[in-house]
This record gives structure tokens, sequence and C-alpha cells, in this order.
């Protein structure tokens, strides 16, 4: 058995895609549907040892956004240095709502306010500023 993907409604597509590329997702398919009126669009992180898509689905006629949802839990990413990750996404305008004070982990949302947890890959990164002494804010 194998996870294929997880699933995530999106108000805005053009935002979320370019908030999960600024995380290094890239579109690997996308599906329109007139009828049903939706696309469908499905995002792969690269890795060829990854297997797990995230599935973006945008209802067309939705103009309200999707309520927060907490008890959805959160989507989980390794990266390859968490201080890097960080400093692009804010320099993309992304909160950074739980700062990698451990050198471990952090949190952000997505444009549609899925929690995002950042873990650094294998073993934690020294402690840095200005991660170091950052507050959290909000909630993940």
């Amino acid at each position: 058995m194998k996870i294929l993907h997880t699933m995530i409604r999106v108000l805005d597509l053009e935002r979320t895609l370019g908030f999960f590329s600024v995380l290094g997702f890239h579109e690997v398919r996308r599906k329109d549907s007139d009828r049903g009126r939706f696309t469908l669009v499905f995002l792969a992180s690269g890795d060829v040892a990854d297997s797990h898509e995230i599935e973006l689905t945008h209802n067309w006629d939705e103009t309200e956004a999707y309520s927060d949802g907490r008890n959805f839990g959160h989507i989980a990413i390794a990266v390859d240095d968490i201080y890097d990750m960080c400093d692009r996404l804010q320099a993309h305008g992304v909160q950074i709502l739980r700062p990698p004070r451990d050198g471990r982990m952090a949190f952000v949302r997505s444009p549609d306010q899925i929690s995002i947890e950042l873990l650094q890959d294998g073993q934690a990164l020294p402690l840095k500023e200005p991660w170091l002494s950052m507050e959290s804010t909000g909630t993940w």
C-alpha cells in the first residue's frame, strides 16, 4: 500500500500554484472539467523517490474562502535547508508562523490556510538567528 496524493481545495489556483512553486513543487498533470466546472492540478516534488503528489482542486464557481478546518491537520514536507526555505518563503511574502528555532521544524500556511510543516531533512541544523529568537504567531 502507498499514499497516492493529498487533496486540498483552493480558491485562487494561480496564487496557490505560485506558493507551491516557491516550496519546490511543479505541475505534473492537469484536468479541466467543463461539465463539473472544476480543475484538478497534481503537483510533485521532483524527487524520484517521492511518488506522493498534492492535488489542488479548484471549483470554478466558488467565490468564498473555504473554512479553516484545523481538523485536517497539515502537509509535512522535508527540505534540504530549513533556514534557506524559510528565507525564500519570506521573500515571497509568506509569514513564518512557527519559526525553525530548533533548526528542524517550521510551519507556514498556504494561500487557502492549509498548514504546511517544513522539516529539516536529516539532523537539525545548528541554531541560528533570526530564527532562534523569533516568536511564533497565529495558529498552524
